[in-house]
């Protein structure tokens, strides 16, 4: 596909320093996007420095706790001032603590659900505000995950893997009420990814990596490339008519 409606337009992406959030940050870079890397870690601005001189975009690196709301539309209308209306929104924003449910404490769940379903609410709001002032319309990309439609085994996730269930809803939700605003949204559900973090987790771990994949059909994990198309898919023109959908990408594991 052609992908040169993107030049020119910009895209926010929470969670951009490193990891998922970086490679899809520069999926879109690649494409003339200008991007606004938010993050809770400081490497946002040296990140947003790297894919400036890789790609020739305009790029702001914006440090941002997305559990705080105010904080959250302020970075927003930084971005905003400096690049321009954001038509494009990417939540990769996440956490994840494994433990046994009937010992996670109230602080720690509240962890989790506070930057995975309340980051993606807040960052998802302060995009269609920005969108609606301006009269723009825009595509949002929520992140889930496939542990928001199974339960991963053998480690215990239950705070993680109800907050990605309920992102996936949420941008249902958010779908349906925005449809006259010109506004979709929709969410991507990835499997097990070899991101920075992760591939680092899986080399220290090679028995769990082994164990995680014999599960997927196509017999490997997958490589943060692999989202590239189909969020340059959603974000471009060629995906108008499709909003409130979720898109599972996981080598098959679910599946089965």
């Amino acid at each position: 596909m052609d992908w040169a409606n993107l030049r020119g337009t910009t895209a926010a992406v929470t969670g951009g320093a490193r990891g998922l959030g970086y490679s899809l940050a520069s999926a879109l870079a690649a494409q003339g996007v200008d991007i606004a890397l938010m993050d809770v870690l400081a490497e946002a601005e040296e990140s947003a420095r790297q894919l400036h001189e890789e790609y020739g975009v305009r790029t702001t690196g914006i440090v941002v706790d997305v559990t705080d709301h105010r904080a959250v539309a302020a970075a927003f209308a930084a971005a905003r001032a400096e690049l321009g209306t954001v038509r494009t929104l990417i939540t990769a924003a996440g956490i994840t603590i494994w433990n046994d449910a009937i010992d996670v404490p109230a602080e720690e769940w509240r962890k989790v659900l506070g930057v995975n379903l309340d980051g993606s609410f807040y960052a998802a709001q302060a995009f269609a505000r920005g969108l609606i002032e301006a009269e723009e319309s825009g595509s949002a990309i929520l992140v889930s995950s496939m542990s928001g439609h199974i339960v991963n085994v053998p480690q215990n996730q239950a705070s993680y893997n109800a907050s990605k269930a309920a992102v996936r809803h949420l941008g249902k939700s958010l779908a349906v009420e925005w449809a006259g605003r010109g506004i979709r949204v929709n969410s991507i559900s990835p499997g097990y990814f070899l991101s920075d973090m992760t591939r680092q987790f899986t080399e220290a771990n090679p028995e769990l990596a082994a164990e995680w994949r014999a599960r997927i059909p196509l017999g490997r994990m997958g490589e943060p490339v692999d989202l590239d198309g189909l969020v340059l898919y959603l974000a471009s023109s060629h995906a108008s008519y499709v909003t409130g959908q979720d898109f599972v990408i996981d080598g098959g594991y679910t599946a089965i």
